[in-house]
């Protein structure tokens, strides 16, 4: 063990003894920094006063005692060894426990474990590749399909003497409007994904949260094919088959418009954590007008010549609006049946 760096045990540095023979003892060699200082002038600067005491004290290895200590206080566990640590399983399964330590350059680790960090969606790597291929696949898509698009859009508010008012879909044009449905199926899963974590809860049953999604997914693109199944029975009976065939790509239409008008408020949830309030006001913006946008066409292609106000209601609402209810509710009650409930 070093000496004791105080000022308490004062020894005078040097000791002249004279005896008869007039003999003179050389000092004593200083055991403390204060004797040191006191030997140096009283003008001596910091500097000079730290190299008197580096050249009179050399650091030594401390070296610990190999006896068991038994000194300890009644009731108390035996004290161990300052160099026997056991360190936690939570730094053993880190980097630093397959690289660091083995090499020797640590040797003791103390600490708490802290809490976990919260799993969000931004933090996520494959959902963020997710994400950015979905959108660089879009702006392709959408650049190699842009005039079919404007053909589209630019006679849906027409009114046509025929049925056939669609040009014929190439192969790469039906792909696009098809990877646009399952995009905007992906997208309303991972909007009630969020919704479930914010109003239902956070832990389930599940393995990993891409499940949870996942069942979203197939939930929401499953309610897109019974609809549309839904519309092809019933259009089947009361209309011709031009206007069954004219509604289904109108309906397609519909479904990618959705699709890209929901995107952006997905990017600014994930990316930027933007309020669930705003969220669902922009929702709801999205989903009234594309339902309007099905009602007008619907009137258009169906019930523009019958005058049946009475009718297309019904149509609408037996067709629309109670599947969309029947879809919300499923998916809320699947959120709080793979709830874990504490």
């Amino acid at each position: 063990m070093f000496p004791q760096d105080s000022v308490t045990h004062v020894v005078e540095p040097a000791v002249k003894v004279t005896t008869v023979t007039d003999s003179v003892v050389r000092p004593a060699k200083p055991r403390t920094p204060y004797q040191v200082l006191r030997m140096l002038p009283r003008d001596a600067t910091p500097a000079q006063q730290d190299s008197a005491i580096q050249a009179t004290f050399q650091p030594a290895e401390i070296r610990y005692s190999n006896q068991p200590d038994t000194l300890h206080l009644p009731g108390h566990e035996i004290g161990v060894k300052v160099t026997d640590v056991n360190i936690p399983i939570y730094y053993e399964k880190t980097f630093f426990a397959k690289s660091l330590q083995k090499q020797g350059k640590i040797q003791t680790m103390y600490g708490i474990p802290g809490d976990p960090i919260p799993y969000t969606l931004h933090n996520d790597h494959v959902m963020t590749s997710v994400l950015l291929g979905m959108f660089m696949v879009t702006l392709l898509l959408i650049s190699h399909t842009r005039w079919f698009f404007q053909y589209q859009l630019k006679t849906f508010f027409n009114h046509p003497r025929t049925d056939d008012v669609f040009m014929p879909e190439t192969s790469g044009e039906m792909r696009c409007q098809l990877f646009l449905a399952a995009q905007a199926a992906l997208l309303l899963a991972i909007l009630q994904f969020f919704f479930t974590q914010k109003y239902i809860g956070t832990t389930f049953i599940l393995h990993s949260d891409y499940m949870l999604v996942g069942i979203f997914f197939l939930m929401v693109a499953g309610y897109f094919l019974v609809r549309s199944l839904l519309y092809t029975l019933v259009n089947s009976v009361f209309f011709t088959t031009a206007k069954n065939l004219h509604w289904q790509k109108t309906q397609l239409l519909i479904i990618s418009v959705e699709s890209l008008l929901v995107f952006p408020i997905v990017l600014l949830q994930v990316y930027f954590n933007l309020s669930t309030q705003n969220v669902i006001l922009y929702l709801a913006i999205v989903l009234v007008l594309i339902k309007i946008l099905t009602f007008y066409k619907q009137y258009i292609i169906f019930f523009r010549r019958f005058g049946g106000f009475l009718q297309i209601i019904l149509y609408f609402c037996a067709l629309e609006i109670v599947p969309m209810v029947a879809i919300l509710g499923a998916m809320v009650l699947m959120g709080n049946i793979l709830k874990i409930n504490y």
